[in-house]
């Protein structure tokens, strides 16, 4: 299975941030945050030097504010989604909000200049949009990474993401679905927890 980890190292600052401009398309809102938070990280020494309190509150102030966190959550549980409860869900989707933090928190400590070129929509229609990018860094190849957008809300947010031809939503999906087919829904929500908590 492809290292959900490894992609999130990569990528982590490559997300948008909270402050979604409507008037912004959704290739101008990918451009326009990945160099804020770029930008953020290379004027905070601390982020830099690997300061865990100041890459966390970066991580939520401006990666998972852009996230739709509702249908996210509702793809990745998929059929066992209807199947849970309203205290379930919601501690699902706390706990998977706390998942996301811890990775994408591995991902700005492991900034080494990489860049992203986005490049412009060539066609735009109905409430979802995908973004192509592409991301470089002297040691390596670059990365093709495409983002699903969703105005469904009213503002442009993530709902899924693309890594070389490998879906986000696909993989934890894959590994959700595992977990309640061998140990319940309620098997899963242990699981989450104690993986948050041991982290």
């Amino acid at each position: 299975m492809f290292c959900l980890k490894k992609w999130f190292i990569t990528l982590g600052l490559v997300f948008f941030s909270g402050a979604v401009l409507a008037q912004l398309s959704p290739d101008e809102v990918v451009k326009k945050t990945a160099d804020d938070v770029i930008s953020s990280i290379k004027a905070d020494k601390d982020i830099q030097a690997g300061n865990k309190e100041k890459i966390y509150e970066l991580v939520e102030s401006k990666i998972l504010p852009s996230f739709d966190f509702n249908k996210i959550c509702r793809l990745v549980m998929g059929k066992n989604w209807r199947k849970m409860s309203t205290e379930q869900k919601e501690e699902f989707s706390t706990g998977f909000k706390m998942l996301l933090l811890r990775t994408y928190a591995i991902a700005l400590s492991k900034y080494t200049d990489q860049k992203i070129n986005v490049f412009p929509i060539k066609k735009q229609k109905g409430s979802i949009v995908t973004v192509k990018t592409e991301i470089t860094q002297a040691s390596s190849q670059p990365i093709n990474v495409d983002y699903a957008l969703s105005n469904s809300t009213g503002s442009w947010l993530v709902i899924d993401l693309v890594i070389e031809g490998v879906s986000m939503v696909t993989n934890y999906r894959s590994q959700f679905g595992s977990s309640v087919r061998q140990n319940g829904i309620t098997g899963l929500l242990k699981e989450l927890k104690e993986k948050n908590n041991a982290a």
